[in-house]
């Protein structure tokens, strides 16, 4: 696995069978540890930012079974960009990424994320072999341009909430033999925004966000396969009172080909020569993803022989080199003859001799060859 920074598994400090736990605690470990409130060491800065990138990566399955094949190429080409921090506090960074803080409970109402959202486009096999770009049109909520967000009319403002004084969150303290025990819940009367919006943005009716049709240019790699996903990092639905974006994910399918068959990174197809082109030799045209190729077959031609394009195949994704394309040689036996044919072939059976058929590997063993 080919990459050109420091292993996101090598960053956290965990195995690469970590759980999604192991990562977990890993991650609170190291924000302790390295976020500027806390230490006085040079490069605290950037190995937090390293450490926020890995498990950005790391605690998604998309990301992570991406990264785990391909490495951080297979992350650039799939769309992933770390999330740029202004470094606030602590407790804020445990806030976005955990929903709460070092000590369980949010000290300020949380700006959520948005909704990824999901589409799909449909490929030939030829565009997945060199590589595309297509637009894809999405229906997204986006940040309202009347309010900027904040779903409040514009000339107003909205109210701090009275019942839990802006922090979004309230607290139960119950008595027992063993102690205080404090409960943090929402905010029921502010429904933890920690605001009171008196007057709403009359274009999103408070929402703050508004849904918008678009059409994003998505760039597909060379070599994808059938039922992968590549992700646009911040192009799903906006945030609520300004969260982050969500992001989104295009799954690509590739529509079968008429004439070849993919398998991995090799590409197989069939070419069908006359018992006459076989036994006297041709040049005939064969389908590949380059186009059309003509091939030499030699006097003799045997049904089920087969022909390798080295380096004909499809690109190995996120790699180097290509597969091979592999053709397998189909002998059309007559159905139908005139008197005169049935003849000229019978004259032929006749004066054909051991010599004339030659024995060679069974049919079965090129069979096999074609799929090693």
């Amino acid at each position: 696995m080919a990459t050109t920074g420091r292993d996101y598994y090598e960053v956290l400090g965990v195995r690469r069978s970590a759980t999604e736990a192991e990562i977990k605690r890993a991650f609170r470990r190291l924000a302790r540890e390295l976020h500027p409130d806390v230490s006085a060491e040079p490069d605290a800065e950037e190995r937090f930012r390293e450490a926020v990138a890995a498990y950005e990566v790391l605690s998604k399955t998309e990301t992570r079974g991406l990264y785990d094949r391909f490495g951080h190429a297979g992350l650039r080409s799939g769309g992933f960009h770390p999330t740029a921090f202004d470094f606030g506090s602590l407790a804020d960074i445990f806030s976005a990424f955990f929903g709460d803080d070092v000590f369980g409970v949010a000290t300020r109402p949380r700006r959520g994320r948005g909704a990824d959202v999901a589409a799909e486009i449909a490929i030939e096999l030829e565009e997945a072999a060199s590589g595309v770009k297509r637009e894809v049109p999405v229906q997204v909520a986006r940040a309202c341009d009347e309010c900027g967000g904040s779903g409040v009319e514009p000339g107003t403002t909205a109210a701090t909430c009275d019942e839990c004084g802006g922090s979004g969150r309230v607290e139960q303290v119950s008595r027992t033999s063993l102690g205080e025990f404090v409960r943090s819940q929402p905010c029921a009367r502010c429904g933890g925004a920690g605001r009171i919006v008196e007057h709403p943005c009359p274009r999103c009716e408070g929402a703050g966000r508004v849904l918008e049709e678009r059409a994003l240019e998505i760039e597909i790699p060379p070599g994808i396969h059938d039922g992968q996903r590549t992700r646009l990092s911040g192009e799903g639905h906006a945030g609520p009172a300004g969260g982050q974006s969500g992001d989104l994910y295009v799954l690509v399918r590739i529509r079968p080909h008429e004439r070849l068959v993919r398998e991995g990174d090799n590409v197989f197809s069939t070419v069908d020569l006359t018992m006459t082109q076989a036994a006297l030799g041709a040049r005939v045209e064969v389908a590949t993803l380059d186009g059309e190729v003509e091939l030499e077959f030699e006097p003799g031609t045997q049904p089920g022989e087969l022909r390798v394009l080295r380096g004909r195949g499809m690109p190995v994704l996120q790699g180097f080199g290509r597969g091979d394309h592999r053709v397998l040689v189909n002998v059309a036996v007559p159905r139908q003859l005139t008197e005169e044919q049935r003849s000229v072939l019978g004259e032929f059976e006749r004066m054909a001799t051991e010599k004339t058929y030659r024995s060679d590997e069974s049919f079965f063993e090129k069979l096999k060859s074609a799929f090693r």
